[in-house]
């Protein structure tokens, strides 16, 4: 998702990740699968197959590492900041973990066009030797609404083709 906020000294976006479901809509959807699950193993010890328990219980742990580490996933989020002399792209998940800064003047959006029309298109903000990937977890309207805003604020936007002598393989 790409949302602006409001920012008295310039222009600022946040980017995160769509979440289909916050952590307690996860956490019940876990919950009924518990109480379904259980209730398969027990008529299944009370019908013989006692061995059927440990693998509902193995099942159930899985099920919930999958949904905790999806969740861990989805709380990534980017803020950037575009003021009239610099870039900044902050990146974490709960707290700022990393921080870059490009001068707005030199600075500019990449574009690598997919090679799927199915996917979206790699972001890089770019100056010199700094490359720095942007919204790698949007979607695609997300990223052309992006890329949109960006070069209304001015961004210089350099679009990538693929190299046509790579092919795809499916």
């Amino acid at each position: 998702m790409v949302e602006r906020l409001p920012h008295p000294d310039g222009f600022r976006l946040l980017l995160t990740p769509n979440r289909s479901l916050s952590w307690q809509g996860n956490v019940r959807i876990w919950a009924a699968l518990f109480i379904v699950s259980a209730l398969i193993a027990t008529g299944f010890s009370l019908a013989g197959a006692w061995v059927i328990i440990p693998f509902a219980g193995l099942e159930l742990i899985a099920l919930a590492c999958g949904i905790y580490l999806t969740s861990r996933s989805c709380q990534r989020q980017e803020v950037l900041f575009i003021s009239n002399d610099d870039i900044r792209l902050e990146k974490g998940r709960k707290r700022k973990q990393a921080e870059w800064t490009l001068p707005a003047r030199y600075a500019r959006l990449q574009v690598h066009s997919p090679p799927h029309p199915f996917t979206p298109a790699k972001l890089c903000l770019a100056h010199r030797d700094t490359e720095v990937s942007i919204g790698g977890f949007l979607n695609i309207e997300d990223t052309e609404k992006l890329i949109g805003m960006l070069e209304q604020k001015g961004l210089l936007i350099e679009r990538k083709e693929p190299d046509p002598k790579i092919g795809l393989w499916f």
